[in-house]
């Protein structure tokens, strides 16, 4: 392969002598390696097996093996176990809260909850998140799960205990197949295995860089605006309601609706017993809060309040006397593996790929938030093995989909979480619960788990507040935080984060599209080049106009980038092309209309062509070169390098010389692929300068050479 040599000139001598000499670069040879080389190279770095390498791998799938026996136990266990427990703790209430939201029995919910933790704790590379579950994927869960039921046969909340058959099952003995709570969590457990296996793939597909396409004010609003659903779906269980959970799009106007049509049939116990859980729950976070720093851990009051709750409900007789719903009852110990329904599968594929999505964003950027927190480095790729296994495996044993959790996180941050060891103390917590003491929430309201859910979402809720900072900090990031907020909460969830994502793809692809166009102008003797309306005191250079575009150059902006260039320089070539033409096709005219006439008549013809020409004279500019600033430019397609051919061939046509500037490796690269330098001799090749300051002097020594201004328009 032959080097290829850019010019640029060379300041000093420009400066001190007469004629400008060009200095050259000569760019270093590369051998292209054959393709067929480089694929053997590569399988063979990738199938060779070694000890070292069967290490290494099997370490770097088990994270646990590498901090395990480098684990300061004096220093850190007491940090480990006390947020272990405290996380466990809370994780009891909130587990069976949000079973509920899930569309699931509350047992269920501890399962997830217990299963995820040991998971993460072998798989994940961050110390500080808690994985289980999460209302916004719950929240996602339910909708599938709901609209399965459906379509199984199971219509409203009052079938829960019923036996239905299930219309899809495929049942030969016309008999019933599987009860309300049994399909509900057939198809959870589906739901997760596939989103589970979705994540494991672009694990293996080494994928993980796609969480960076999703912003943290997309993940906020689509947050929010679940949330928004989420405190609708729960509003029925505070007033006591049995209302099937709205379908399709707009789902949240339509629970509205439900509700102030059903209004007069409301629980009075359930209703007195929210308001109560709520006047306690409310404050009591607040002063958790606000005294986090000075408290070693957070007090439990959900729990207080689920332990009163539930006290007062057996005591009370609340379901007896007054009709009140409860959680039921919950078993205690495991129920035997289970596969997925296989059925069910090309059901729910598409709801899953946007849970796996939303799952591993959210996880990913709270173990990067952290660990950049804490000075430490977490691996994408590998978080997204561990949240897939954190869904696949619990899959077989009724658990439903997880991922991070803000919430806890952050709690066992405060309480002093140093390794992910502090995650196999809640599981112990959560099998204490799930062996013992859970048949003793049988009393439990299902109004109280509601109140805990949506105390739960006041962080959500308060971003809000923040929409008028957002604004002022930046209008285009508000923009698609508001834009995801309305559609997740007012269309559809699955449909908000298409359409953020679709948003933000559309605000990159518009900032290339409004990029500023700026004259330049040198400030004093420095090699200083600025916008000259942003700046005082700067000077233009004689004959010389330096234009910079402040964005890279490719198909969607060839055009705009043109016009830009035009209107700032003040001379579109392409239309001072068309007006010589006309002009000279009008000289032509006049000339043959003079060779007509003769004799006096003639020479009346051609004083008239010289005033008529004169009419007709191009507008005379101060500049018979441009250097266009290419600093800004990240990179060059084949529609830019031909927008750059075409600005300096019509200019050229019109006399005046174009030289680019500061242009990257990438961008001389496809200059070079895309025939930019034509093989016309060193003087055809000299457009190309490394600084601007080069550019300038080059351009003003050859104007110089040719007679000043004798090339300009």
């Amino acid at each position: 392969m032959m080097a290829e040599e850019y010019c640029c000139a060379s300041a000093d001598e420009g400066a001190e002598s007469g004629p400008h000499v060009p200095f050259v670069l000569e760019r270093r040879e590369k051998e292209e390696e054959n393709w067929r080389i480089a694929v053997s190279h590569q399988l063979k770095k990738q199938c060779t097996c070694s000890s070292e390498r069967a290490k290494a791998q099997v370490l770097d799938f088990f994270p646990i093996l590498k901090w395990l026996p480098r684990y300061q136990l004096k220093d850190w266990i007491l940090g480990d176990v006390m947020s272990g427990l405290i996380v466990g703790i809370l994780l009891v209430p909130q587990s069976i809260a949000y079973s509920l939201l899930a569309g699931q029995d509350p047992i269920y919910g501890l399962y997830t909850s217990f299963f995820s933790s040991i998971i993460y704790t072998l798989l994940g590379t961050s110390r500080h998140i808690s994985v289980g579950i999460f209302g916004v994927l719950c929240l996602l869960v339910g909708q599938v799960v709901d609209r399965e039921l459906a379509l199984a046969g199971y219509i409203t909340e009052s079938s829960r205990n019923n036996t239905t058959l299930g219309l899809g099952m495929g049942n030969s003995t016309g008999g019933p197949v599987c009860d309300r709570s049994c399909y509900a969590i057939m198809v959870g457990t589906t739901v997760t295995f596939t989103a589970g296996v979705y994540q494991v793939l672009m694990g293996l597909l080494q994928v993980g860089f796609v969480s960076v396409y999703l912003s943290d004010s997309l993940l906020s609003g689509f947050a929010t605006g679940a949330s928004l659903t989420i405190l609708t779906s729960q509003v029925k269980y505070l007033l006591g309601l049995e209302l099937p959970r709205a379908q399709g799009w707009g789902s949240l106007v339509k629970t509205w609706v439900s509700l102030f049509q059903n209004l007069g049939q409301t629980n009075l116990c359930d209703l007195v017993t929210s308001m109560v859980c709520l006047a306690v729950l409310v404050p009591t976070k607040e002063l958790n809060d606000r005294f986090k720093a000075k408290l070693k851990a957070p007090i439990p009051f959900e729990l207080f309040v689920v332990i009163a709750a539930t006290l007062a409900s057996h005591f009370g007789h609340f379901e007896e006397e007054y009709g009140s719903k409860v959680a039921g009852a919950i078993p205690t110990g495991f129920l035997p593996p289970q596969l997925p329904s296989w059925s069910l599968i090309p059901n729910v594929a598409v709801d899953a790929f946007s849970i796996a999505i939303v799952g591993f964003a959210i996880t990913v950027s709270l173990s990067e938030m952290f660990a950049k927190k804490h000075g430490y480095v977490v691996d994408p790729n590998q978080e997204m093995y561990a949240i897939g296994f954190c869904n696949i495996l619990p899959s077989f044993f009724r658990c439903f989909t997880t991922s991070a959790a803000l919430t806890k996180t952050l709690v066992k941050e405060s309480t002093g979480c140093q390794t992910q060891l502090s995650g196999l103390v809640t599981a112990l917590v959560l099998l204490l619960v799930l062996l013992v003491i859970s048949p003793l929430f049988y009393s439990l309201q299902r109004c109280v788990l509601a109140v805990i859910i949506l105390v739960n979402l006041r962080g959500a809720l308060l971003k809000f507040t923040d929409v008028p900072r957002m604004w002022r900090v930046n209008r285009l990031d508000a923009t698609i935080w508001l834009v995801t907020m309305a559609t997740s909460a007012l269309i559809n969830t699955e449909l908000g984060l298409l359409v953020g994502v679709m948003v933000s793809a559309f605000c990159v692809l518009g900032r290339t599209q409004r990029t500023q166009a700026l004259e330049l102008g040198r400030a004093g003797h420095r090699e200083l080049y600025e916008d000259l309306a942003s700046y005082k005191g700067l000077q233009s250079q004689p004959g010389v106009a330096i234009f910079r575009y402040e964005a890279p150059i490719y198909y969607a902006n060839q055009s705009l980038f043109k016009k830009a260039l035009y209107r700032c320089l003040g001379l579109d070539p392409v239309k001072e092309k068309a007006r010589r033409r006309k002009l000279e096709k009008h000289r032509r005219k006049q000339e043959e209309v003079a060779m007509t006439t003769g004799g006096e008549g003639g020479t009346k013809g051609k004083e008239k062509e010289l005033t008529t020409t004169k009419v007709f004279l191009p507008n005379q500019v101060n500049f018979h070169s441009v250097v266009i600033d290419c600093s800004p430019v990240l990179f060059l397609d084949t529609a830019g390098v031909n927008a750059l051919k075409e600005v300096y061939k019509d200019y050229k046509e019109n006399g005046v010389q174009v030289f680019l500037a500061q242009c990257n490796t990438s961008v001389l690269e496809s200059l070079n692929r895309g025939g930019y330098y034509p093989d016309k001799g060193m003087g055809e090749k000299e457009r190309v300068f490394f600084t601007i300051s080069d550019a300038v002097l080059y351009a003003q020594s050859l104007s110089s050479q040719n007679g000043d201004c004798d090339t300009s328009c």
